[in-house]
């Protein structure tokens, strides 16, 4: 630990696994590195057996085939030369506790002992010497340092990568550090790293409770939600899926890591539903309503933005924000990528002189760089009129918030680009054609950037519609309402009359095309509905113009939607984007 960092020698690893996690995790292949004198020497390689079969997703991933593994050698006559290797020498890794761990596990499991080297982690050297590097993925930053990354997800190809990571931050981690230990101390964490929370019982301590699984006989194969319950009947678990019965029971298998919510589990209630995305809203319902404590906030997983405009302050600013702006606000998306949101609102800003700053306003005794290039306002100075600036802002919106026509068809062309084909139009009349050109050359990257954000980069109340949804094998329709920005109505639909009066509702409730005033609880359900609806493809029809009540009705004919019964039999229980039997905070409801 004592040697100097210049005279030491290290070895990089790489380890490949066969994706599973704790003591199912097996080591498919490792791959190494000699390193000395900042360059790399000697690689060493090897396929290692496994119990278990690969999956197909693995051997996709990483090239490794079960004929590769099953030709392989077992672990007990490779492991050996890979410690003779780590003799004397630093081992080096990407997410170095990861492949540490995995060798670790590799060698009790092959009744070898881990000669535990000192260790030195790429991903914590990048984050303490070079910080700019803001993604830490072993071949993003790669290319951060100019290193070109050929072959991924293979052993010894990461470990050479990894060799050469190390070797570009080799000489600041030395003008940081003089020996090993030094090193070692350097990059390890500033804090502790501290256990996350696990428990969801207010700390109370379930020993020697075994986890027993309750009837679930009754859950269908079909998506909806269901509620675990305690003794008591209150809530300890909210969750959906496409396959109630599988969900459910997955909870208790050995491999499950759930909290100590599932040692308390008495029953399990359920609500059925006839689609995904009916699955997802009403699950995000019951936990706001039953605030169970099995569930913790869940967090955006995608990589969806909204372009929002909120109308709480004098002088309104464009900003990207992963969900919709509760209150009075104009939300365009989602849209696909957070950068290309950025340079959207940017692009904007320019165009129409609006505000570059943040919400809250400082006050400048002179221009900003934008204002002084005549891309502000400048209401910073505090001369401007709100209304002034308001009608500027108003022209921007409304580039997202119409949807124009051209005989009757929507325009093919998104309004901003036919906008800016306006603006070269009067430059060039004027001719003032250095700016003519600068619009040509902004229209051009405009042009490329919607068409990177996604389908209809649009506002979300400017395109009213009603969707139909369903899982495979299932019956029926679950029908949503997306009019004025938000969810206006879904749930189960019945029959065509149904769906008629429901749509007139809808659009009675919330006008198409008006500006919409969401609420904080619209917010999560507009965002789990718009993302979802993404990339799919699913009936729709849209609802700006007001349809005739005979359109609707044909549309829902045109897919299925029954007729309603003529004597009144059979007629649907008044349940209005609801489950006809909604489970309740306490106890169990009669099944639907």
């Amino acid at each position: 630990m004592h040697q100097s960092l210049l005279t030491q020698e290290f070895l990089v690893v790489d380890t490949e696994t066969n994706g599973k996690a704790g003591d199912a995790c097996e080591l498919t292949e490792v791959g190494a590195v000699l390193v000395g004198g900042g360059e790399l020497h000697d690689r060493w390689e090897t396929l290692c057996a496994v119990h278990a079969p690969l999956s197909r997703g693995v051997q996709r991933l990483t090239g490794i085939t079960q004929a590769m593994v099953d030709a392989a050698p077992a672990a007990e006559t490779t492991l050996p030369e890979l410690a003779e290797l780590l003799e004397d020498r630093v081992l080096v890794a990407h997410s170095a506790s990861f492949d540490v761990r995995v060798l670790r596990q590799a060698f009790d499991r092959a009744g070898l002992d881990w000669p535990d080297p000192p260790t030195l982690c790429t991903v914590a050297m990048a984050r303490r010497l070079h910080p700019l590097a803001r993604q830490r993925k072993l071949a993003l930053l790669a290319g951060s340092l100019g290193i070109d990354v050929e072959v991924s997800h293979r052993a010894l190809a990461d470990a050479e990568t990894c060799a050469r990571v190390f070797c570009a931050l080799f000489p600041k981690l030395c003008a940081n550090a003089i020996t090993v230990a030094d090193a070692v101390a350097l990059l390890r964490p500033a804090r502790p790293r501290r256990a996350r929370a696990g428990r969801t019982d207010g700390g109370a301590t379930l020993q020697g409770v075994r986890r027993r699984a309750p009837a679930m006989g009754h859950l269908p194969d079909a998506p909806g939600v269901y509620v675990f319950r305690n003794e008591a009947g209150q809530p300890l678990y909210v969750g959906k899926s496409v396959s109630l019965r599988r969900r459910a029971a997955a909870h208790f298998a050995p491999s499950s890591t759930d909290g100590d919510w599932s040692a308390r589990v008495e029953s399990v209630d359920h609500v059925e539903t006839r689609s995904e995305l009916g699955a997802l809203l009403e699950e995000q319902r019951l936990i706001g309503e039953l605030l169970p404590p099995g569930n913790v906030r869940d967090k955006h997983r995608d990589r969806f933005v909204y372009l929002r405009c909120r109308f709480d302050i004098a002088f309104p600013v464009l900003e990207v924000a992963p969900e919709p702006a509760p209150g009075h606000a104009v939300n365009v998306g989602p849209l696909a990528s957070r950068a290309g949101a950025l340079e959207l609102v940017e692009q904007l800003n320019s165009l129409f002189g609006l505000r570059h700053c943040g919400r809250s306003l400082p006050r400048r005794p002179h221009p900003s760089a934008y204002g002084q290039m005549g891309r502000c306002a400048s209401p910073c100075l505090g001369d401007l009129d709100p209304n002034a600036y308001r009608r500027k802002l108003d022209e921007a919106l409304a580039l997202f918030t119409r949807r124009d026509t051209v005989g009757g068809v929507p325009a093919s062309t998104h309004p901003l680009l036919r906008h800016v084909d306006e603006q070269m139009r009067r430059a060039a009349a004027a001719e003032r054609y250095e700016r003519a050109a600068w619009l040509r050359r902004r229209r051009a990257r405009l042009e490329e950037l919607l068409a990177a954000l996604g389908e209809d980069v649009a506002a979300a109340h400017a395109r009213p519609r009603l969707v139909l949804a369903s899982h495979r094998g299932v019956r029926g329709w679950d029908a949503f309402w997306l009019v004025g920005g938000r969810v206006a109505d879904h749930g189960p639909l019945d029959d065509v009359q149904d769906g008629v009066a429901r749509t007139v509702r809808a659009l009675r409730d919330t006008g198409p095309g008006t500006v919409p005033h969401l609420a904080p609880a619209d917010v999560g359900r507009q965002r789990i509905a718009e993302t979802w609806l993404r990339g799919r493809v699913v009936p729709t029809l849209e609802l700006d113009p007001e349809p005739a009540r005979r359109r609707i009705a044909a549309f829902l004919r045109a897919h299925g939607v029954p007729e309603p019964p003529a004597d009144g039999v059979g007629a649907p229980d008044a349940r209005r984007g609801a489950p006809a039997a909604p489970l309740s905070p306490r106890g169990r409801t009669a099944a639907r």
